[in-house]
């Protein structure tokens, strides 16, 4: 499906679109943007609302088990039922590929440690500052680079989310025995429960937003300062997760959607926060 181009000064909803798709207005009333639902989401699995019944939810508020606010603040709903990305138009309608009519709530943890050696130095990079490493997973789906992250479900938290998407993606919670996977838990729901430092909360440009469905998140950075904790947990790929690694982070890697600038902002703060021994 092709988005309808939009120009710069026409992305906001109060804007004059130039002219209409047979060129015969213009106007604020002349956008007429292609209407999408991806198959996957038609055909109606727990995780997407049915957008022909968009008019009963309650959009702005927490909507039964599903959180339908978002991190920008009040967002506008049109006379047909249908809220209105806050960012702007995208050129196209519809839910797209996403599941949620209106913002769509996901959450990534950023788990970070220092680069050591085999007999626990820290290793030290070219500006003498210690090398930051964070896990990241090949996505199956575009074979991206990514934080492992997903999607906060109807009645879950964000902090639950956390723990619960690395572990499926990043050490393969849900692929290993009984036994192994509640000890994995037990180990991730520890480590996940000393909150971590909030990287960011808001909009996410991602390229399967609409103009009437689109992607917020909540980062949190979990930093292993000695490699004690993080650094004992198997990493393996499991869930939407082609590999996963502990990669060096560095300013401008390239990563899915937004993700690098979050890691950006990972590498500023913990390069601050560090102190060398005396």
């Amino acid at each position: 499906m092709r988005r309808l181009a939009i120009p710069d000064g026409c992305v906001p909803w109060t804007s004059d679109f130039p002219t209409s798709q047979d060129g015969t207005a213009s106007g604020v009333d002349a956008y007429k943007p292609p209407f999408y639902i991806a198959a996957v989401v038609a055909a109606g699995p727990v995780w997407a609302d049915n957008w022909r019944e968009r008019k009963t939810f309650q959009f702005n508020s927490v909507d039964g088990r599903v959180n339908r606010t978002s991190f920008e603040g009040h967002y506008t709903v049109d006379p047909h039922g249908s809220p209105l990305n806050p960012r702007g138009r995208t050129g196209l309608a519809g839910m797209g590929l996403l599941g949620r009519v209106g913002p769509n709530h996901a959450a990534d943890p950023i788990v970070t440690r220092w680069q050591r050696t085999p007999d626990g130095a820290l290793v030290l990079g070219e500006d003498d500052q210690p090398v930051l490493e964070v896990v990241l997973i090949k996505r199956r789906d575009t074979g991206e680079w990514a934080i492992p992250g997903g999607m906060v479900e109807a009645g879950d938290t964000v902090g639950r989310t956390l723990s619960k998407e690395f572990g499926e993606e990043a050490l393969a919670s849900l692929e290993r025995g009984p036994a192994h996977a509640a000890a994995l838990k037990a180990v991730i729901d520890r480590v996940f429960r000393s909150g971590g430092t909030l990287i960011y909360t808001g909009y996410v440009d991602d390229h399967r937003n609409t103009d009437n469905a689109w992607m917020e998140t909540s980062v949190v950075n979990f930093h292993d300062p000695d490699g004690q904790t993080f650094g004992q947990l198997p990493l393996r790929a499991g869930d939407d997760a082609g590999d996963v690694a502990w990669v060096p982070a560095e300013p401008g890697m390239q990563l899915y959607a937004s993700h690098a600038l979050f890691i950006d902002q990972v590498c500023q703060m913990r390069a601050r926060a560090w102190k060398p021994s005396p």
